[in-house]
């Protein structure tokens, strides 16, 4: 691939999310002339940047852990240092009821049987469960055949109480972003395996110091340009043509491959245009989608929460985070709300002001809150069913690839799987 181009304009990658921005950061690496489209006048796609009224937020709020080797390799690389713009806090789920479950630094499986019978509000009985529970899956390779929903997995491993609904049923939540009668045991499973039973590392919540822009698409996009790259803003690909020598992108430049690195619903539009796409077509048409919503609200500086991060069950909020204690306005609350759910059906006021009341009740007199804003990715991911077919990297056409949350894996719609989406496309386009 070192001398891609030949005088056309090397490699596009259509979409400047994480995963785009990582097929884009390998290329430049390997020396390949990049340049990436991106209709939005913003980097990072669903994980990006927001101003309101002169307030840097998150479009959504995120949360990394340590098994997320790829996307930490490429924040390196690119120049952003980890330990500077992640918190890196021992696993910890902590909610405003009082349950508490935090994992020591000791080495694997130490800190998780002490997580688990030490937690509060936990009883002997569950945390023995869950280590029956981990201790089965592992003996199964940590396969589920056949595939099914991850509430038959947890009847069927009798996983209950507080155990089911302060921990295994919100982590799957919160990593595959789909209700758990919905939600894949396999992938649920495989989150497990590389989250909970891997290195202690691996276990770790990292959580954003600062904006998800200047974690890692900012420096990514300069890392592409200073290697001869171009990143264009506000320039939709709506056409994508084979033409000899490669791909004509808008009617106007001819690239030798193409990376679609958009979302699979934008992908959809653009592979219909090409011929032998079916298979790809079939999988993208077939998936359904799940909201994320976030509801940032304004205190006070002397309002804070008793940890960065803060469960809350029962409700509408599922976490709140204390961006104050995160290196942002002191006051900054942010309430995250995961999947599909009754909360879909209020206005965005009414959302607010119920999640507000929420928080007066589990953490006492709060005064009112000076502003809210409610963001709402209605497609935030694909919802993440059992044995769900995705479609792969490499198409059927040489030299055009697919990068996406949403392309086959083991892994749920993760920042960490568009990132290893990105790297996989264009580590297959040099092979090619």
């Amino acid at each position: 691939m070192a001398d891609l181009g030949h005088g056309l304009s090397g490699a596009a990658v259509v979409g400047a999310g994480w995963a785009g921005l990582a097929a884009a950061v390998t290329l430049a690496e390997q020396g390949v002339r990049v340049t990436v489209f991106e209709a939005s006048r913003s980097l990072g796609g669903r994980a990006r940047r927001v101003s309101i009224d002169g307030v840097d937020l998150d479009n959504g709020q995120h949360v990394l852990v340590g098994a997320y080797r790829e996307t930490l390799r490429l924040m390196l690389k690119v120049g952003a240092d980890p330990g500077a713009l992640l918190l890196r806090l021992p696993f910890e789920l902590r909610y405003a009821d009082g349950f508490h479950l935090r994992a020591p630094r000791l080495p694997y499986p130490l800190n998780l049987l002490a997580a688990l019978f030490g937690a509060r509000k936990l009883t002997f009985s569950e945390a023995l469960g869950a280590t029956r529970f981990l201790i089965s899956l592992r003996a199964r390779n940590f396969r589920v055949l056949p595939d099914c929903s991850v509430t038959r997995l947890l009847d069927e491993h009798a996983q209950a109480g507080a155990l089911r609904t302060r921990v295994w049923e919100p982590l799957c939540v919160s990593a595959l972003n789909t209700p758990v009668e919905r939600a894949s045991a396999q992938i649920f499973v495989n989150v497990l395996r590389d989250g909970l039973t891997a290195a202690r590392e691996a276990s770790d919540l990292l959580i954003a110091r600062t904006d998800l822009g200047r974690l890692f698409p900012e420096p990514a996009a300069e890392y592409v340009k200073a290697r001869g790259g171009a990143i264009l803003l506000g320039v939709p690909v709506r056409r994508v043509a084979r033409v000899p020598g490669g791909f004509r992108l808008n009617d106007a430049e001819i690239f030798s491959c193409v990376v679609i690195a958009c979302g699979p619903h934008q992908a959809g539009q653009l592979l219909v245009q090409l011929p032998a796409l079916d298979e790809a077509l079939s999988a993208i048409n077939a998936f359904a989608y799940e909201p994320i919503v976030t509801c940032y609200l304004k205190y006070p500086e002397s309002v804070s929460l008793p940890a960065p991060m803060l469960g809350f069950s029962g409700g509408i909020a599922q976490w709140v985070f204390d961006r104050g204690r995160l290196g942002g306005p002191k006051g900054l609350l942010a309430a995250v709300i995961s999947a599909s759910g009754a909360h879909e059906q209020l206005a965005k006021e009414e959302l607010a002001a119920r999640i507000g009341t929420e928080l007066k009740a589990a953490l006492g007199e709060l005064p009112a809150p000076q502003w809210s804003q409610v963001i709402t990715e209605k497609r935030a991911t694909f919802s993440c069913a059992p044995a769900l077919e995705r479609p792969e990297a490499l198409t059927a056409i040489p030299g055009l690839a697919l990068a996406g949350d949403y392309v086959a894996s083991e892994y749920p719609g993760t920042l960490e799987a568009a990132v290893r989406s990105g790297i996989a496309a264009a580590t297959a386009l040099g092979r090619n």
